[in-house]
């Protein structure tokens, strides 16, 4: 099949593409290794009438989790610091809140505490800071939390801690026709608060977990409200099912970062034609964070051990990106 001639075709000769000059250089954060060349020979390969390969513009589908691949993840994710420091707010205002342990812990702003209590602390502390409320108010109060929290690491605004390199990538396939989208874990109501501004990605190209919603006519203007409940996980083999369900297409291009996104690497590259999966590997303890295998957040096992066999593209994060964060952490 054409997409496994693709995947073996020399790194030697796909560097060709550098040696011509013939045009500006669409990954400019990207060191010129052989996985930016490969990249950019899929992106040619599929746009270009005269390739065997060509794909028209409405395939051309790329989708990518969030956590981890467009923006960062650690120590927790960001969604988790959201919520707890939600939940320390609203404790301020209402100590009656705190009826359990977990609460507690979120409203001395004890993380680790939280996550501690396992599974049920943290949807306790999910559902008091997520549900309750209209989608609106929800996305407002998102909003403000990105404009006043900082990350404890790098004392970043949350929202400035993207890729630069992913960013670049979102930019060069939509300059080529490339429809692209985030599939991602994380709440869909919550990550469409900042995709387009962070990433260009409008809403209606946001998918992610959702809880159960419900429509409310009691006040003067009908809202949409949040219960709750978990609708839908979308997660490992939820994504392909999101991505049917949402977009009606199987993408020719998928991006994440851990085994959680393993089957909708699996399923975009088990399509005819030209496909590219790729991961994006946390190498970089300097500039980032180094971790794969181990760990409590962004654990990549089958992912390492089968990219090669599956033709995915391993993407080393010291080695390929000559930068990490377009503002460099205070």
């Amino acid at each position: 099949m054409l997409r496994h001639l693709f995947r073996h075709v020399p790194a030697a000769g796909m560097l060709l593409f550098f040696a011509t000059g013939a045009s500006a250089d669409p990954l400019p954060s990207w060191n010129d290794t052989a996985a930016k060349a490969r990249v950019i020979s899929f992106v040619e390969a599929v746009t270009d009438p005269a390739s065997e390969m060509y794909v028209t513009p409405a395939a051309r589908i790329a989708t990518f989790d969030n956590d981890g691949t467009l923006w960062a993840e650690q120590p927790l994710y960001f969604q988790l610091f959201y919520a707890v420091d939600t939940v320390a707010r609203m404790a301020k205002d209402d100590p009656s809140i705190l009826t359990t342990d977990a609460r507690k812990a979120a409203a001395k702003g004890d993380v680790q505490a939280v996550m501690a209590g396992g599974n049920a602390a943290l949807l306790d502390v999910l559902a008091l800071s997520h549900a309750g409320q209209s989608v609106e108010d929800f996305q407002a109060g998102v909003a403000m939390w990105l404009e006043t929290a900082r990350h404890p690491t790098t004392g970043l605004r949350y929202d400035q801690m993207v890729y630069q390199p992913m960013l670049e990538l979102l930019r060069y396939l939509r300059d080529e026709d490339f429809d692209t989208y985030i599939v991602s874990g994380g709440g869909i109501h919550f990550m469409r608060v900042f995709a387009e501004e962070a990433y260009g990605i409008p809403p209606e190209h946001v998918i992610g977990s959702s809880i159960v919603t419900s429509y409310d006519v009691t006040g003067a203007t009908p809202v949409i409200q949040k219960e709750a409940e978990l609708f839908f996980n979308d997660d490992k083999e939820g994504k392909p099912l999101a991505i049917d369900r949402h977009i009606g297409r199987r993408p020719i291009m998928a991006g994440g970062n851990s085994d959680g996104d393993f089957q909708m690497l699996e399923w975009t590259t088990a399509g005819e034609g030209a496909r590219l999966g790729l991961y994006v590997h946390h190498t970089d303890a300097n500039r980032e964070w180094a971790y794969d295998r181990d760990g409590h957040i962004g654990v990549l096992k089958r992912g390492l051990d089968e990219a090669e066999d599956r033709g995915w593209l391993v993407i080393d994060m010291a080695k390929d990106w000559a930068k990490i964060f377009p503002v460099a952490p205070q």
